[in-house]
């Protein structure tokens, strides 16, 4: 998918690959998202962090960055995972965030949009990301794109002291 402006969408938008130049920027979206989950008190990442795994060889994770007029106004976070029972890698969008301002003007859809265009060009299998339980919004917007919410699974997690003292384990 080229970057670029977007078909049929307010002309001063556009979805490019984040650069360097970018960093700040995005790491401001990460707060405001965490603000908004009322995760902020686990928000720890640095620019460094972020321009060392995205610009890393290889890059751990990518950006797209939708921009208004050369405004970033919302952004997309995502890496490649796998899945060993289709024997394909997918792609796993970890963030989508959309500031306040510029919400309900298609551009999360577009993201979206993007997104799932990378992974059928990459030969993904599949395309997946969270949601929490409470953004009923949320649900419903990728519902009505075709999503489906795994009632089933849950996400597990170790980090911090507990990553360390299972990793202590084997030692």
């Amino acid at each position: 998918m080229a970057p670029g402006p977007l078909p049929g969408a307010n002309p001063g938008f556009s979805i490019v690959p984040a650069t360097r130049a970018d960093v700040s920027e995005i790491l401001a979206m990460i707060r405001e998202l965490a603000e908004f989950e009322n995760l902020s008190h686990l928000c720890v990442a640095t620019e460094a962090d972020l321009e060392r795994n995205l610009f890393a060889a290889p890059a751990r994770i990518e950006v797209l960055l939708g921009k208004e007029n050369g405004e970033s106004v919302c952004f997309a976070l995502f890496f490649h995972n796998f899945s060993t029972f289709l024997g394909k890698p997918g792609l796993y969008l970890e963030d989508l965030y959309v500031r306040p301002a510029w919400r309900r003007n298609g551009y999360g859809r577009a993201l979206l949009v993007r997104l799932a265009g990378l992974a059928v060009e990459r030969g993904c299998g599949r395309f997946e990301w969270s949601v929490l339980d409470w953004n009923e919004d949320a649900i419903r917007f990728y519902m009505s794109l075709g999503a489906l919410v795994l009632p089933d699974w849950r996400i597990t997690r170790v980090t911090g002291a507990a990553l360390a003292a299972l990793a202590d384990r084997g030692a």
